[in-house]
């Protein structure tokens, strides 16, 4: 296999690094076009001592912007309003109607009441016949209940915003004038190659290499954390087709921007569209994207046969990364900033190339340790002070996504206060009836609403725009600094030197780390020692954390941003430092996503939801049940793990800015797994009900029933309530809680018993997903994959449909009073079935052809179940009387 353009190289403690673009590798690297001066950012990012100051510098640049644009007095009423306009906030906070959210409070504190009185009914009336069952049961409804309340809490307040873009082109895009937005580095995670196939890879790469955004504002980072040539090819073919795709996408100005997606539109690509030349473009551009398909389906079965010898580079050499959990650290600038243009001329967006060096005696934390690596090459190669973060799969489906998160990330106000920008996961390719609750549409649509109500919400793994500082471990700018006794960062909790003339060496000797750096600041920051054990031993990167608006600074050496780009990325730099630990994406659980913004909210940050009207990104989702279930064990069993750590929100950052209903919110999202067990016991029970002939319920008054009705239609007014002010559909909600009963009884079961097996120091390994590639319409929706994961709710639908078959059967052996109690048992036991009926389908497959091993395990369930009802001789005449016996011979 041979590999893109590799011109020239730099090795570092064996390293490697490479360029694509000649330009750069003949020196002709141009710092300048990879910052932004703080001057620059200060204008947009910065927060005013005081309302007035501020707005006279408004109105100030909207005068010199009028001046520009050569705006004569007859044209005073349009100008008026333009600068009236630039003036305006660039969002608003968009409350729920009181008309929908008021009713649905009082039907929670209505239905909080009942469950009261119910308990009270339940527990001072036990069922002495079958007084285990009842106990069970009773505990089970209480963790239940539990969980209701602390899921309801925090869903007390939600709210949605809205942008408004033209105020943010007004206010930092003026003719004649400098761009003033704001730089932005955006990361993109893969693991590996063969199960996330690289055309969707590159899709991904190209929507945000056509981004409605400044070209030179915008470097993507590409982690490869399998080291593997396929996707270095890849990114190769890659950045020549973005030179004739981004040109299109800017000229006619398509949506979606990737090309299998915009291309797979079933929709007329004519209308609204007056150029000429569009229908001959298009047709060109998508013979150029089938080449470019053919081109990458070669290297992907090129790569699955690998030389004995290993893979060998165009230029003769073995390819580093030959062993995956042994190589240098790597990193290709395949697009950079000198000489990256595209067919017209226009200067592209950067594109690097980024593999960590891995060996076998490192831990390597996964996704969360190869995204602290793009931080520091990022840091160290461009400093845009946002992130955006993707995954391999969340594709661009809006162009102006980075414009929507400026609108809050760049405000003069709340802007700096904000750690991150979340936007709502979409995904394609789901069947319409979204058997598996796949779209999570109740999570983003209601959950999220209302987490931005409190404090923000959850970082869900993509889809994130951070601001950097965030990252870093900094706490968020306090309005009226703290006296300080020694010079210390604001965010630090330790204590520097007293000695001032120590600090202000220690900063000097960062500077002379940085060839060219000029400023000197009064030193007001940590000393370099505690610098290091925080950062790492890099000085140009603790140099690049400490400029507060990101950007390199003047004059930086090409040499020195290379070595220290190879040398951030080894294996032993985050040795005896926070990264992990307070610093960047945390360690410790799979689900670092959950655990990284709840620190940051830990520390005082807010953040934000975006829903704009076009979705942000989509991306692919676990089509069929195993790997949907799968997925769904992942976050269960990163949610256990970190109830079983030191993070706990029950326990962790009592001393910092969380507040309660968030650290409630996070309650519930490490502890949901647990629930699991009470759920497998209460879908069990129903059945044993109808097998034994027992009841948890004793006989109702009136006054109970009264109450149970009650809880009933609260149940059912909540629901409606809810779904009225969300917009979330009916068929959305029930199939979400649908498949809350199959996960629940399946895979957070796993996750809690994996979490102790963790605790207990066995430690199990979680597998990467396959993303599927496949050209048919729901090609996987009907595959099945035999898991463990599939026994629990196989066994509970086998025992539910006996214990139907028994319960019925019974009562028609013993008469017509027999009937009554019997509806109570059969309605749970349809419950449980209804529920899990998406499951059931599942098993099927295409056709209804039953896999054979399930037809084995239901037929061995079903002989088991009906052994036991058999043995408790349920068919037996109940005997009143004494006992007859028939008279023999010696009668």
């Amino acid at each position: 296999m041979s590999t893109a353009l590799t011109t020239g190289s730099h090795s570092r403690n064996g390293h490697r690094f490479t360029h694509c673009d000649s330009d750069e590798e003949n020196g002709d690297y141009n710092p300048q076009q990879w910052q932004h001066t703080g001057q620059v950012f200060s204008l947009a990012g910065s927060v005013a001592s005081k309302d007035f100051e501020e707005q006279k510098a408004l109105d100030s640049n909207a005068e010199n912007w009028k001046e520009k644009r050569g705006l004569v007095s007859n044209d005073q009423g349009e100008d008026n309003y333009i600068l009236a306009e630039a003036r305006k906030p660039l969002w608003r906070k968009v409350p729920i109607a009181s008309s929908l959210i008021n009713p649905y409070r009082i039907v929670i504190v209505m239905r909080l009441v009942t469950l009261a009185l119910f308990f009270h009914f339940r527990i001072l009336n036990p069922v002495n016949d079958a007084l285990a069952l009842w106990i069970i049961s009773v505990v089970c409804e209480i963790w239940l209940a539990l969980s209701w309340i602390v899921d309801q809490f925090p869903k007390w307040f939600p709210i949605t915003r809205e942008t408004y873009l033209e105020r943010l082109s007004l206010r930092f895009e003026r003719e004649g004038e400098p761009n003033l937005l704001a730089p932005v580095d955006v990361f993109v995670s893969t693991a590996d190659p063969l199960k996330e196939p690289p055309i969707i890879t590159a899709n991904t790469l190209l929507s945000v290499l056509s981004v409605d955004y400044p070209a030179e504002k915008v470097s993507c980072y590409v982690s490869d954390d399998s080291a593997s040539m396929l996707l270095f090819d890849t990114l190769s073919e890659t950045a020549q087709f973005a030179r004739m795709w981004v040109p299109f996408c800017h000229k006619y100005n398509i949506e979606p921007r990737a090309p299998e997606f915009y291309f797979s539109q079933k929709v007329d690509y004519l209308k609204d569209k007056v150029h000429p030349t569009f229908v001959r473009d298009r047709r060109a551009m998508k013979r150029e994207y089938e080449e470019f398909k053919v081109k990458i389906n070669v290297l992907v079965a090129k790569a699955q046969k690998k030389p004995e010898e290993g893979w060998v580079m165009q230029d003769g050499t073995p390819w580093p990364g030959n062993n995956t959990e042994d190589h240098p650290g790597m990193i290709q600038v395949c697009l950079g900033s000198a000489g990256a243009l595209d067919n017209e001329g226009k200067e592209l967006p950067r594109l690097v190339y980024v593999s960590r060096e891995k060996r076998p005696s490192h831990q390597h934390h996964m996704k969360a340790g190869a995204m602290n690596a793009l931080v520091r090459v990022s840091a160290v190669l461009s400093n845009a002070p946002f992130v955006l973060n993707l995954d391999c799969d969340q594709y661009m489906n809006n162009s102006k996504a980075l414009r929507e998160a400026m609108c809050f990330l760049m405000d003069p106000q709340f802007g700096k206060k904000l750690c991150y920008v979340q936007f709502p996961r979409r995904f394609d390719g789901i069947d319409s009836n979204d058997r598996y609750a796949n779209h999570n549409t109740v999570f983003y649509d209601i959950n999220m609403k209302c987490f931005d109500g409190i404090q923000g919400p959850v970082y869900v793994g993509t889809g994130c725009v951070f601001n950097r500082h965030a990252l870093y471990g900094y706490e968020p700018p306090s309005e009226k600094m703290p006296k300080m006794n020694c010079f210390c960062w604001p965010s630090c909790c330790c204590c520097c030197s007293s000695d001032s003339q120590s600090t202000f060496d220690d900063v000097e000797e960062i500077h002379e780390g940085l060839e060219g750096f000029e400023e000197k600041e009064e030193p007001s920051f940590m000393s370099l020692k505690n610098f290091k054990k925080r950062f790492g031993q890099s000085p140009v990167f603790i140099a690049s954390a400490l400029m507060e608006d990101g950007g390199l600074p003047k004059g930086t050496n090409t040499r020195l941003l290379i070595k220290e780009a190879i040398h951030v990325i080894s294996c032993g730099y985050e040795e005896k430092t926070e990264w992990g630990k307070e610093i960047g994406w945390l360690y410790g659980s799979v689900t670092e996503d959950i655990l990284t913004g709840f620190n940051m909210h830990c520390r005082g940050w807010k953040s934000v939801y975006c829903m704009p009207k076009r979705a942000a990104f989509k991306g692919s989702a676990p089509i069929n049940l195993s790997d949907r279930l799968h997925q769904v064990l992942k976050w269960a069993m990163g949610s256990t793990e970190i109830f079983l750590s030191g993070y706990c929100p029950l326990w962790y950052g009592y001393s910092g800015k969380l507040k309660w209903l968030q650290r409630l919110a996070y309650t519930n999202m490490i502890v949901y797994p647990f629930t699991s067990i009470p759920l497998l016991i209460y879908c069990t029970i129903p059945a044993i009900c109808l097998l034994t002939g027992k009841s948890i319920i004793p006989i109702l008054t009136n006054f109970a029933g009264i109450w149970l009705m009650t809880l009933f239609m609260s149940i059912i007014l909540t629901c409606v309530l809810e779904l009225r002010w969300s917009g979330v559909s009916i068929q959305d909600w029930w199939r979400n809680e649908q498949f809350w009963v199959i996960g629940g009884v399946s895979a957070h079961l796993f996750a809690v018993f994996q979490g102790l097996l963790k605790v207990a120091g066995i430690d199990t390994n979680f597998t990467v997903r396959a993303k599927s590639a496949d050209d048919t319409v729901f090609g996987q929706l009907y595959v099945f994959k035999w898991t463990t994961l599939l026994i629990p709710p196989t066994s509970l639908v086998i025992l539910n449909m006996v214990g139907i078959v028994a319960g019925i059967s019974d009562a028609v052996y013993n008469g017509y009073d027999s009937w009554g109690p019997l509806f109570g048992k059969l309605f749970f036991s349809f419950w449980v079935i209804v529920h899990l009926y998406p499951f059931l389908k599942g098993l099927m497959g295409r056709g209804n052809r039953t896999p054979t091993i399930v037809v084995l395990w239901s037929i061995l369930l079903a002989l088991i179940f009906s052994m036991i009802w058999v043995r408790i001789d349920i068919f037996l005449p109940k005997q009143t009387g004494p006992v007859l016996k028939q008279c023999g011979l010696e009668c």
